[in-house]
């Protein structure tokens, strides 16, 4: 089993014929102050497994700030059945919809385990706005 591809958007779903509709892909975010919080953010992880992964597999998903400590961590279960006959390999889209805590600038981490070993590392810039220069009293004004 391996990861193609894992990174944040706006959105994700599976259309009916179960095509991966992906919207608003980031990398980075601008932030005022913090803490803060992104709200809704969609993480997409698209996996593929062969017929020797059928089974329960656990995943972790670990959300690291830059200085390497866990915000937080979610844990599931995988269970993957063998493939339609013919077919080599699953396609397996996972979409997980989250609130991104946010404690100071630098990159993220979304870090992805299945079965203990770490399948994917996507990161994200959090970037900070500058401060408003603050101008003296009297500056700028034309004499008289």
């Amino acid at each position: 089993m391996h990861v193609s591809f894992a990174l944040f958007a706006d959105a994700a779903n599976l259309s009916q014929e179960g095509k991966l509709n992906i919207l608003g892909i980031f990398d980075a975010l601008h932030v005022t102050q913090f803490p803060a919080l992104h709200p809704r953010a969609t993480f997409v992880l698209r996996m593929k497994a062969s017929t020797r992964d059928a089974g329960t597999h656990p995943m972790l998903l670990r959300w690291i700030n830059p200085r390497g400590v866990e915000l937080w961590h979610s844990e599931a279960q995988l269970d993957i059945g063998a493939p339609a006959p013919g077919q080599q390999e699953i396609d397996m889209p996972i979409i997980v919809q989250l609130d991104l805590p946010l404690d100071m600038l630098g990159e993220f981490t979304m870090r992805v385990s299945v079965d203990g070993r770490e399948a994917a590392v996507s990161v994200l810039h959090v970037r900070g706005t500058p401060p408003a220069p603050v101008v003296p009293a009297g500056a700028g004004q034309l004499p008289a």
